[in-house]
């Protein structure tokens, strides 16, 4: 009656074991660390990193206790550990020396971290300890207000650009083409030009708004119109700045070595920046506050530039400049295009023999002049440099095969498809879209940290206690079996977090210590019905089994209820209440699964094989007095 079969023991089994193996990494704590980023964009960290350190640190006799790779997106990190903070910075002074013998133009960022100190077995098998959220682990918090103003301007001063050049071609009689405020003002000669220049307009952006009317001032009584951008068209300008924004920022905040930073939205204009473990407010600072640009300009192959640079000289009108690799070019002074004329990068295939390309998108001025160059320079190279802090680099300098027009541009060539990835990355985020601010900045110190990982362990580590020793006097051995279900509870939530790699804020520990509340009661509701069960006169085996299976139903309706709203939480809330939510419907699921599981086979093994039960150790079993 009360035995399980065999599969339902070995899924218990497997459940503790790998719960129990998950959970270990969370009790090694954390070693310090060096990590190894790049500084530039146009740098890559590959796997060859790791042994090009290595030989550093051998040279200088200094020991690691582990080392990895790692790589978020096209971003690549090595990451070196050691046994004590003494050797960390030694390492730290001697990789920076060797990795950037020019400290005022560092190619790579290398920065102290911690990492976990788990044993290389339990690494292996992919068991790592959650994240400290900022509040535990101390940090910065940044609140960033993006100047959505200001997108919107650099769009009207890009559309009265490009309108001012349409009507150029179509010769169109227009005094002045000008941004007034949030609108682009176009003054025509005549009633004539102005029909023209309306149809024109209605034919070619199709996302905005025309209103005729006459012009003031210096050219009162003119015919004018004036065109607005819809409120799609707002609306899109003002999403695509802000998540051009959150990707440059995920790609900078690399270089800082923060282990789970927190990037997101909140609200219509605004970014929550969160860098646990990063003290150093101003080099975050720094880092968030940087600018990039892109430039588009001539590659000069001609033989006498080839000898000038062979001969390490620069002719007069070139610049020189190095790609990624290292190679010299010359290039010529005049900028074609900047980031400005860039709307879209995308990794794609060549239509024609689907080998990894880069598409660009440009705006209506940018593919005018696109066209006009290309068409002049079929043969020739042209570069894409990106500057950094003032200096700048080749991302690419593809030969023209053809003509581009219509702004639809193909980067094609000899690169792979992680090429190709990497430099749509590069020119799709190499700048901020749109100006920001720091509006709220919030330091925390590692102390508080730890005081609040002290606090809020301590509140949990009595609280079960607490419920322990109640379930234990009052049940006596189904409380120690109660006992026991809630410590493999709390150890398969933490192991679930753990496989998540969840970060673990102040509002997770509270809802830890809600969920050792909230899972005794499953045992209560099962013990009690048990009790009434033998009050009834029923046999220990079956009130064993009618007690488990009656109460099924309460603790089911009861856990889903409560799942609902932790769902609701986790699909509405935002930051803290996302962490709480988080953990609070884990917790419901462990909790059901070790209440009526694992303690089922718990009772199972200890009572189920006694045929001639007398009575369970389940404590007092009050009965009514008699009317």
């Amino acid at each position: 009656m009360n035995r399980y079969p065999l599969w339902k023991y070995l899924t218990v089994l497997v459940a503790l074991v790998v719960g129990f193996l998950y959970t270990l990494p969370n009790f090694y704590g954390e070693s310090p660390a060096v990590q190894v980023s790049s500084a530039k964009s146009t740098t890559k960290i590959d796997p060859d990193m790791l042994n090009r350190v290595q030989t550093i640190l051998d040279q200088a006799a200094l020991v690691t206790t582990g080392s990895n790779f790692e790589r978020n997106g096209p971003v690549g990190t090595v990451r070196f550990r050691f046994s004590s903070t003494d050797e960390q910075l030694k390492a730290r002074d001697i990789i920076e020396r060797a990795l950037n013998p020019d400290p005022a133009d560092p190619t790579y960022t290398v920065a102290l971290n911690l990492l976990p100190a788990s044993p290389a077995w339990l690494t292996a098998i992919g068991a790592g300890p959650m994240y400290l959220g900022l509040d535990l682990r101390g940090g910065v918090h940044f609140l960033l207000q993006v100047d959505m103003q200001g997108a919107l301007t650099a769009r009207y001063d890009s559309l009265s650009t490009d309108i001012r050049a349409a009507f150029r071609e179509q010769r169109i009689a227009t005094p002045s083409v000008e941004r007034a405020d949030m609108s682009v003002v176009a003054v025509f000669a005549d009633e004539q030009a102005r029909s023209r220049g309306l149809a024109l307009l209605r034919t070619r952006y199709n996302d905005m708004s025309f209103i005729e009317g006459t012009s003031d001032g210096i050219r009162s009584g003119l015919p004018q119109i004036t065109g607005k951008l819809s409120n799609a068209a707002i609306a899109a300008v003002q999403n695509s700045a802000l998540r051009q924004n959150i990707i440059t920022l995920h790609n900078r905040i690399n270089e800082l070595g923060v282990a789970e930073p927190v990037i997101q939205q909140q609200g219509a204009d605004r970014i929550v920046v969160q860098l646990p473990g990063v003290q150093d407010v101003a080099r975050a600072k720094e880092i968030l506050g940087r600018t990039a640009t892109l430039e588009i300009r001539m590659v000069d192959d001609s033989p006498a530039a080839s000898s000038a640079l062979a001969a390490g000289a620069v002719p007069f009108g070139l610049e020189r400049y190095e790609d990624s690799d290292g190679r010299p070019l010359l290039l010529r002074r005049q900028v074609i295009l900047t980031g400005e004329n860039l709307q879209d990068a995308q990794a794609g295939r060549d239509s024609q023999n689907q080998q990894p390309a880069v598409h660009l998108t440009l705006d209506s001025k940018g593919a005018r002049i696109f066209r006009d160059v290309t068409r002049d320079n079929i043969g020739n190279r042209m570069a894409i440099l990106l500057f950094e802090k003032g200096r700048g680099e080749v991302v690419t300098a593809p030969v023209i095969r053809s003509e581009i027009p219509g702004g639809q541009v193909q980067i094609s060539g000899s690169m792979t498809a992680e090429d190709a990835a990497d430099i749509s990355l590069l020119l799709r985020a190499g700048s901020l879209a749109a100006p920001m601010t720091i509006i709220e900045e919030r330091t925390i110190g590692p102390s508080l940290g730890a005081e609040n990982i002290a606090k809020g362990f301590n509140a949990t580590l009595w609280g079960f206690v607490a419920v322990v020793l109640f379930m234990v006097v009052y049940y006596r051995t189904f409380g120690l079996f109660s006992a026991i279900g809630l410590t493999i509870n709390v150890f398969l939530l933490m192991s679930l977090l753990s496989m998540l790699q969840a970060t673990l804020t102040l509002p997770g520990i509270a809802a830890i210590a809600l969920t050792i509340g909230m899972a005794i009661d499953a045992n209560v509701l099962i013990n009690e019905r048990i009790r009434e069960e033998l009050r009834r006169g029923e046999s220990p085996q079956a009130a064993i089994q009618i007690g488990f299976e009656r109460a099924w139903g309460t603790i089911l309706d009861s856990n889903l209820t409560t799942l609902i709203v932790g769902i609701a939480l986790l699909i509405f809330g935002t930051g803290p209440v996302r962490g709480f939510a988080v953990v609070h419907c884990l917790g419901i699921l462990t909790s059901m699964f070790s209440a009526v599981v694992v303690v089922r086979s718990m009772v199972n093994l200890s009572y189920g094989g006694r045929k001639k039960l007398k009575g369970l150790s389940i404590g007092t079993i009050w009965q009514p007095k008699d009317q």
